[in-house]
């Protein structure tokens, strides 16, 4: 189990506690879901960086890594819902996006070919880290005058991003589905 992996593992293991804290009533558990949310989107960073430099990136490692990301924000994104901080369709329009990307890759693996994040990709998931961070930030300290227009903002970019980078892998995995034919 390499450093990289663990640290993955960690931001596993931190979605459920987040969730805990983000639903806990109480300013310190507002600011305990906060502080999670923020060391293990952190810990996504670290963890691919030591990966590349401590050379220990391992298929374990490219598989685990998204998806504790993805569980990590689905379950922001989800609970913001319950909470009345988003609304449904944008969060469904980010989940799908996620959902038929982690299928069109999994479809590439079988045809061997990687499909590795891009520059847009990597935009999108700081968006949405981004728009999670901005929503924890105003449950403690509160919205202000500009936080409603500010977090529509972070939200129309975060589902702009998704909807584009989306495109974008399909767009780039096009191969995938060359001379592919309806299993009889």
């Amino acid at each position: 189990m390499t450093i990289p992996n663990q640290i993955t593992l960690a931001r596993i293991l931190a979605t459920p506690l987040f969730m805990f804290f983000l639903y806990a009533e109480g300013t310190i558990f507002k600011i305990l879901a906060l502080a999670i949310f923020a060391l293990a989107a952190i810990s996504d960073a670290v963890d691919g960086y030591l990966a590349r430099a401590l050379h220990q990136e391992t298929r374990f490692g490219v598989f685990a890594d998204p998806i504790a990301d993805k569980l990590l924000v689905t379950a922001a994104f989800v609970s913001f819902v319950e909470l009345g901080e988003l609304t449904a369709p944008p969060v469904v329009a980010i989940l799908a996006r996620e959902f038929l990307v982690t299928g069109l890759r999994i479809l590439a693996i079988g045809e061997g070919i990687t499909i590795r994040a891009s520059i847009l990709a990597k935009l999108k998931t700081l968006s949405h880290i981004g728009l999670v961070l901005f929503i924890l930030s105003t449950r403690y300290f509160g919205l202000g005058p500009w936080g409603h227009g500010l977090k529509d903002a972070f939200l129309y970019l975060a589902v702009a991003l998704a909807v584009i980078s989306g495109a974008e892998y399909f767009w780039r995995a096009r191969q995938v589905f060359r001379g592919m034919s309806v299993p009889h």
